[in-house]
């Protein structure tokens, strides 16, 4: 890997879901059937309906909860409460990632489109205290979701990073193109390999990608 587009960078910015645990330990599976009960709940659909609501909203709105915010009035806090109210025993401490992290020079940050409370215990689970110099949710963003572009600049302009200094790790495409376009470096952090024009960096392996920079 060429690591001279890494060279400048002041900022590490980590998306936490699907990223900073690989998809395999199914984490989110439970956040997602939470989520649909929430919906069934609120508009009385039924579990089919209401999982479609679910995607929907998340491919329209970039979270289930802006699309819930939009068409039902939800208040986020306890909806966020709530879907977040889940097992993490599913993850397990990662030292070569808390390495490969520790080891970067510059701030490290985790922004998500959950809440920062939830992305501490993932934090905490994956054995990852202490390397990350600030965490933003959905909740910095006055709950405005990535990939939309005012998320972006809320969270950024209150952490005072420099995008043309700055690298994004997702594991979501959508939410690499905002930052390919203020001139951050991006890398999509998924298992399947996937071409796009705003991704400059595609990994499988977060830990192995970040040991060779």
């Amino acid at each position: 890997m060429h690591t001279a587009p890494f060279q400048n960078v002041e900022t590490w910015v980590f998306d936490l879901d699907n990223t900073l645990y690989p998809p395999h330990m199914r984490l989110f599976d439970q956040i997602d059937a939470r989520m649909t009960s929430f919906v069934m709940r609120i508009t009385g659909a039924d579990p089919v309906e209401a999982d479609h609501l679910r995607k929907k909203y998340w491919l329209d709105y970039g979270t289930t909860l802006a699309g819930l915010m939009a068409h039902h009035a939800v208040d986020p806090v306890p909806y966020l409460v709530e879907v977040h109210d889940i097992d993490f025993s599913v993850l397990a401490p990662d030292p070569a990632l808390r390495a490969g992290i520790a080891r970067l020079a510059g701030r490290r940050i985790v922004y998500t489109n959950g809440s920062a409370p939830y992305a501490r215990q993932v934090i905490t689970a994956r054995g990852l205290d202490g390397v990350f110099d600030a965490v933003y949710g959905v909740e910095d963003a006055d709950y405005h979701p990535k990939p939309q572009e005012q998320a972006f600049a809320r969270v950024f302009t209150r952490d005072g990073l420099d995008p043309t200094r700055a690298v994004m790790f997702e594991d979501d495409p959508r939410n690499l193109k905002v930052p390919h376009a203020l001139g951050m470096r991006t890398v999509l952090v998924t298992p399947e390999v996937e071409t796009h024009p705003h991704v400059h960096h595609h990994t499988s392996d977060l830990a192995g990608f970040l040991s060779r920079l």
